[in-house]
Order: structure tokens, then C-alpha cells, then sequence
């Protein structure tokens, strides 16, 4: 199975909770993991993490975290969903198949949109 938008919508809660070895605190879903595996975005998850030991983005209840990937290249961000910036991150090699992807944090679980 080839990761594709559309197959994200499938996602609407999550039947089990997923941890990062490195990041116990928070958890992740089913529509992550998925998104992790099929894109090979193990990465992502850590990156995302990685930012909360940052206390300026920990400090925000709610976060948005897009991926937007073009050339090979991509920028990830993160709003406080009001479109208030709170990190931004360059990367500068990823072959990560879709050209964007959104996630959010709250209550320190990463989750899809459709799973929110």
C-alpha cells in the first residue's frame, strides 16, 4: 500500500496508543503510525517531538503541524492554530510522497485532523 491523502480520511479515532522510545510522554495514533510506516516518516514523529523540548511550543495547548514538501526539500511548521507561528523547521533532503500533511498535538497525542 502506497501512502495517499484520501486513505487518511479512513482515520477517525484510534483503537490503540503508540509511544516513541525516546518520547514516553507523548503518544501518537493509529492514523500516525500509519502515516509513519507507509511513508516512512518515522522521522516526522520524532521531529514534532523534539520540539516540545523547546518550552516556548511545549507551553501551547494545541498545536499545528504541517509538512509541506516540494523538490525534495520540505519546511515543517507549527501554529498555535489560531495561524500563529510557533516553529519552523527546514529540511533539507526527504522523499516523503505527499506534497503536504497535517497533524495535530493536543494533550500530548499527535493525531490526523479527521482524527481530532
Amino acid at each position: 500500500m502506497t501512502l495517499q491523502t484520501n486513505n487518511l480520511l479512513q482515520f477517525t479515532g484510534t483503537e490503540q496508543w503508540y509511544y516513541h522510545p525516546l518520547f514516553k510522554k507523548y503518544r501518537y495514533t493509529d492514523g500516525v503510525r500509519y502515516v509513519a510506516q507507509e511513508g516512512g516518516a518515522y522521522w516526522l514523529i520524532e521531529a514534532i517531538f523534539s520540539w516540545q523540548l523547546k518550552s516556548e511550543v511545549k507551553a501551547e495547548p494545541f498545536q499545528s503541524w504541517t509538512l509541506t514538501v516540494k523538490d525534495n526539500r520540505a519546511v515543517l511548521t507549527a501554529t498555535d492554530g489560531n495561524n500563529n507561528l510557533i516553529a519552523k523547521q527546514e529540511i533539507e533532503f526527504t522523499d516523503f510522497p505527499l506534497p503536504e500533511i497535517k497533524f495535530y498535538l493536543t494533550d500530548n497525542v499527535l493525531l490526523l485532523p479527521s482524527e481530532y
